[in-house]
Order: C-alpha cells, then structure tokens, then sequence
C-alpha cells in the first residue's frame, strides 16, 4: 500500500452547512453551527476503498482542509462520525448526533454514541429517512441550561421535501409541508445522552443526494416488466454491510413498493430473500453475477426461475450500467444452480417490445398534416426533412391539430384540428378515413383548450385521451385502440382540470398536467385495469393515488415519458425561468438532469430508446432536436406537435 496516495481531512466547522448555520440557538433565533466533528478519508485508486478494503495505516503527510459534503460524491470517500468529546454540552451532543446520522460507520456506532444505553439498544435507523429541502433548525424548549440535571428537551423543525420508507421508496411531499421531532437528553454516568428520539435519520438535501442513490428494481405487470424507483445507499449500508448491488437485489427480493404494489407482481416466491450472511455478489469469468438465495426458492420450476432471473438481470443491470451480461440463481447451498439467463432470453422473458428503438420521429407540419422524420444512427448527420405518413391520411384532406403514434408505428391517433374529433388511422394500409371513434362533448363554441388534448398510446396498444369539456371532464381509453371508449375514473383530482396525459408504455403509471388556480402542476397516477384487482366486480379502469410528479416546479409546460420509467420535464422553478429536466416517476430530481439551453420550449418529446435525440418544439426555431452529447438544432423551420411513438 502506498502510504503517500490517500489523504484524511477532518472538518473543523460547518456552520451555515447542510441547513445548520451558526445563529444562537440558545437565545432561540435559530440554529447552532454543528462543529462538524466528521472524519472524511479518501483512498487512491490503488487503494479501494480504505479500512473496507484492508488498508491498515493512515498516511503521515497531505494537506488538511475543510471539505464539504455538498462538493460532491467521490467514490473513494468515506465519511466518519466523531465520539462526543468528554463532559459535552447539550447543544454539542444534539448537533454531533445529527452529524453522526450523515455517516458511513457501520451500525451508525458513532451515533449511537451520543444516545442511552437504552435509545441506542431501541433506536430504528433503517424506518425511513425524511429529506428536509431547508435548513434543519433546533432549539432548547424550556429555560434550563447546561447544568440543569433534570433533563433537557429540544426541538428540531424543518420544511420536508419527501420521505423515503422502510422499503426504500421515495415519497415526495407538496408544497411546503412542516417537520417537527423532539429529542430528549438526560444524564447519563454523568454524561449528556440523547435517550427520546424518533426512528429512522432525518437528512438534508444535499447529504441525502450524497448518501443515496436512485435505482429501478423491476416487476411483472400483464407479462411486460416495471420499473420501480428506490433508494440505495452509494457505499455499503452501516446496518447490512451490503454493497449498493447487494441491497438492490435485496429491495428486490421484499418486493413492490407499496404505491406500485397493487398493479404488479413478482416472479419470485413469498419469502425470497438472499442466503443468510450474503453481503455481497460475486461475478464468474465471464460477468455472469451469481445471487445465492434461501431455501424458499430452492423447488421453483424452471420457467419461473427464468421470470425470476428477467426481474434480477434488469434490476442489477440498471445499477451497473454495463457489467452483469447474464444472472446465474442459485440455491440455498450457495452452489448448485437453479438456472442462468442472459440479455437476449431476459428481454424476450421481459416482452420488452421490438420498437423499444423508434424508426422514425412524428410531428404536424405548418398545413396541420402529419408527417415523420428517419432515425439515423448517426447522430451527428442531418436528418432529412420529414415525409407525410402513410395510410388515409395521406389523402385526406383532415386537418391535424395534435397526434400520437402506436409503438408499432402502425396506426396513429389524430386529433382534429378544432380539437372536436379523434380518428384512429392506420400508417400501413390505404382506404377511407373512416368515423371518429370519439367526439369531445364541449359546446360548438367552446375552444380547443376546451376540446379533446393529445392522445396517447401504451404499449398494451391502448389508447388515451382527456376531454376537457369545462361542464364534464372526462378521461376515456379504447382498449386496444378500438371499439366504444370506456370513462376512466380519476381520483384526487381536487377540482383540478386535466390539461394534458401521458401514458407510460407499460401501462400502468399515467402523467396528468393539472391545470388549478391558474397554475399547472405534474401530477402521476397509478392505473387500475379490472383484471389487475383479482376479479374485482368493478370494470372501469381506475386511476388512483395522484402524486406530485415536479414537485420543485412551479409551474409545468409539457412533459413527456423517457427511458428506464423516467420523465422529461419542461417547466420552471419558483422565480427562476423555463428549463427541462429529468425527473424519476416517484416525483425525486435525476441528479445533473437537467438539459442545457432548454428555454422557449413548449413541447417536448423523449424516446424509450436513450440513444434517440431529445425533440422538442421552439416557437422561434420550429422542430428542434437534442442528440446525446451534443447542441440543441433545428431540423424543421416549421411545425409543431413533435412525438415518439406512444
């Protein structure tokens, strides 16, 4: 080991850091700087990671400075809790426990330091996380001081931006929602200790983004597999040891979360979990990742084990980004195999649809037809100018207002121009234009605003659309894109009125723009299909549990679905201006999602495929696309309404 390539920093202040600034609390104006009492050690590259990996001394030279957690996430790095000090004060004990929960030692030792002998013995870390998007503020209750012997109360409040469960879902919360806990010290062999608290951490914006990061774990829904965002921490967890892969895989096993649930399924067994004492999975020669499981999975039957090791392989494939080529399962023996599937039998397992990767890119040009551009592979070439599409519309003299593409890219949903009628049309075969399979009900003298909204396809070949009728608002599906529309019953929609609708492509998540008071706000809801509530009596598909989707976002534009079950977001901030970003379905911020030059854009359109450019529409530039690594440019001067199928 080189004992010259890591270099430990030990921070000696943090106020005004992480939402804990250097106010006087004890005069109660605030908050007390935490002396930010944590040890960050940073290994070489040779190195690994230090003291997990058995690097047994610590250097004897490098600069000593302060580092600060919002600097970024350095893989190398790990940040350590400090013991109270001897005879500490109640302030110091209270804000070197708070500090303490940032850190990576193992069972949160250092901060269970700072609690009783009973606290710490009683103390749940792992019952959730509450993410506070401002500073945490404390303060003495009472008028007692540090020599008062019959115990101190303090108080510790803060905005919430979201709470992340047992299960490690994300959960984010609307507008400015209070947080208010209470900690309770006492003495303890004639120390200060914490010995009342509530479960599970409490963390700023910027530890949380340090600490955790976002991975999709996927399920089964009518045979097409879902992804279902959580968080895992980036290092191994203080309570499991488990390395991020290994606590996914574990997220997995214990399935769903509980707002996906209802409209999912798991391939694996009731009490699946990881052979006991797996802290971490190991790879074969040929990057096959090898998952040991208990004795409940030791008799699945062959086809199940192959769903089983679909769901594993998309799921660790999502938090390795390239590694894992195939999954091999085994027994609770840790040797025997109970099967191994690899990339090509997974997406077949996973009914993953063959236009995963668009042909071609659809928009309505300045005469209201619509018309498609060719996909290149070559991102840097430019596009040909697009061709009117195939089919009646061809001939038809229909004005298009708006339009969506199946994911076959062989039929399409136009809307009239007046925004009164929607025509299903096919893009491979000729004939009349035929009836229109629906006609908003609003008055004639209604405008388009008020008419039917774009539609949208899922990738069960549904099709959906909003009718914003001001008297009876309205959205209806056609199942399998034909025959009678069928209302869709929306909950929670608290007087709000639907502006827009996407649905994602495997169909069980929908993105509604709400339109309330005069401000417009993303919402997501989770669909419900008679055969997905085990034989329910009731047959009206449902949407239910609605949830803030841009939280962060003042105001939204237009969105649209992207890869790996994420949205694209065109919105802006309270008193910032117009931008586009990522954004997860379960409402938390893709961290540097954000899409460069993104002003002025009031329509946007992302592809399954991440490959595919970003397309938008600019009222000043026309149809404009965003290649991967590359600058915003025009490919239309005119037109508008740009989509990917679905």
């Amino acid at each position: 080991m080189d004992a010259e390539a890591p270099q430990a920093t030990e921070t000696t202040g943090r106020d005004g850091r992480d939402g804990r600034n250097g106010r006087d609390a004890r005069n109660g104006r605030g908050t007390a700087g935490v002396r930010g009492r944590r040890l960050r050690v940073a290994g070489a590259l040779g190195c690994g990671a230090l003291l997990l990996a058995g690097c047994a001394s610590m250097p004897d030279s490098g600069e000593v400075k302060q580092v600060e957690a919002s600097q970024g996430v350095d893989s190398q790095v790990r940040v350590f809790g400090v013991p109270p000090k001897d005879k500490a004060t109640p302030f110091e004990i209270v804000d070197g426990f708070l500090e303490a929960m940032t850190s990576d030692d193992p069972k949160l030792a250092i901060a269970r330091e700072y609690l009783t002998k009973r606290a710490a013995a009683k103390w749940n870390p792992g019952k959730g996380i509450t993410v506070l998007s401002s500073e945490l503020n404390r303060q003495r209750l009472g008028a007692g001081n540090d020599q008062d012997e019959e115990g101190q109360r303090f108080e510790l409040s803060g905005n919430r931006l979201a709470r992340v469960d047992e299960r490690s879902a994300y959960q984010p919360e609307a507008g400015n929602a209070s947080y208010k806990e209470f900690l309770q010290l006492v003495k303890e062999d004639n120390q200060w200790r914490i010995d009342g608290l509530p479960d599970g951490l409490v963390l700023g914006e910027s530890d949380f983004q340090r600490i955790f990061r976002s991975v999709n774990k996927y399920y089964f829904a009518a045979g097409m597999l879902v992804a279902d965002p959580v968080f895992v921490r980036q290092r191994p967890d203080p309570e499991s040891r488990m390395d991020a892969i290994t606590q996914t895989v574990q997220s997995l096993l214990a399935g769903p979360s509980k707002w996906l649930g209802p409209v999912v399924g798991s391939s694996f067994p009731t009490g699946t979990a990881l052979r006991d004492g797996t802290r971490t999975l190991s790879y074969d020669g040929d990057n096959a990742l090898r998952v040991p499981l208990n004795g409940k999975a030791d008799n699945v039957a062959d086809s199940q084990c192959r769903r089983m090791a679909t769901q594993l392989l998309f799921t660790v494939k999502d938090v390795t980004a390239s590694r894992v080529t195939s999954v091999e399962l085994l027994r609770s023996d840790g040797k025997s195999a109970l099967c191994q599937v690899g990339e090509p039998e997974a997406t077949v397992t996973a009914n993953r649809f063959s236009n995963v990767s668009p042909q071609h890119q659809y928009y309505v040009d300045p005469e209201n037809r619509l018309r498609r551009i060719q996909l290149m592979s070559d991102s840097e070439a430019r596009p040909e100018q697009g061709e009117p599409v195939a089919g009646p519309l061809a001939t038809a003299q229909l004005k298009i207002g708006s339009a969506a593409v199946a994911h076959d890219e062989k039929r399409t949903a136009v809307i009239s121009e007046n925004g009164r009628e929607m025509y299903v049309v096919s893009l491979t075969t000729g004939g009349p234009l035929g009836q229109p399979v629906l006609t908003s009900k609003a008055p004639a003298n209604a405008g388009t605003g008020h008419r039917l909204s774009a539609p949208s396809w899922d990738g069960r070949g549904d099709l959906w659309v909003a009718d914003r009728n001001p008297a009876d608002p309205a959205v209806w599906v056609l199942n399998g894109g034909e025959g009678t529309p069928q209302r869709v019953d929306v909950a929670g929609l608290h007087g709000g009125r639907i502006e827009s609708l996407r649905v994602s492509s495997d169909g069980v998540r929908i993105a509604l723009l709400i339109e309330k008071d005069g401000r417009h706000t993303l919402h997501v809801g989770r669909i419900e299909r008679p055969d997905a509530r085990g034989g329910s009596e009731e047959t009206r598909v449902l949407v239910r549990e609605l949830r803030p989707a841009a939280p962060q976002m003042a105001d939204v534009t237009a969105m649209s679905w992207a890869s790996r079950g994420r949205l694209l977001v065109v919105g802006r901030e309270a008193g910032g201006v117009v931008q586009a970003r990522y954004m997860q379905a379960d409402g938390s911020a893709v961290v540097s999602g954000s899409l460069p030059g993104a002003t002025g854009l009031s329509a946007i359109a992302a592809s399954e495929d991440e490959k595919a450019p970003v397309v938008a529409y600019s009222g000043t530039d026309g149809i404009v696309w965003l290649p991967p690594g590359a600058q915003w440019r025009t490919v239309v001067d005119g037109g508008s309404a740009p989509v990917y199928p679905g």
